[in-house]
């Protein structure tokens, strides 16, 4: 089994301006084990396809994951962040599901949409 060491960033809502609300990251690094290894390429609107990763990360998670744990929002995986699409929790572990390439706001940027 192939072992993971990476950064998992965080969203959380922070008022930027008066009545303005956006998504911040921040990111905490953790290691576990690449549970399994899957490319897929998925067709998009676009011209080229989307890739997709169908990988499943198993990470040895601290109090402050279980406490965010709905607040995750990308794990950085093969030099490129990657959406988590599901998470299971199994104590002290987390199971996360990878899907598409993430495409927000990075560590403590807000979205500049």
């Amino acid at each position: 089994m192939a072992r993971f060491y990476g950064e998992i960033g965080f969203g959380g809502s922070v008022e930027v301006a008066p009545g303005v609300w956006d998504d911040v990251i921040t990111t905490k690094n953790y290691r576990g084990d690449i549970v399994r290894n899957n490319i897929r390429s998925v067709s998009g609107e676009g011209v080229n396809n989307d890739p997709t990763l169908s990988d499943t990360i198993s990470i040895v998670a601290n109090e402050y994951a279980f406490t965010h744990l709905s607040n995750v929002r990308y794990i950085k995986f093969r030099g490129e962040r990657w959406t988590v699409d599901s998470i299971e929790v199994k104590r002290p572990r987390l199971i996360l599901s990878l899907g598409g390439v993430y495409n927000g706001p990075e560590d403590g940027t807000p979205n500049a949409a």
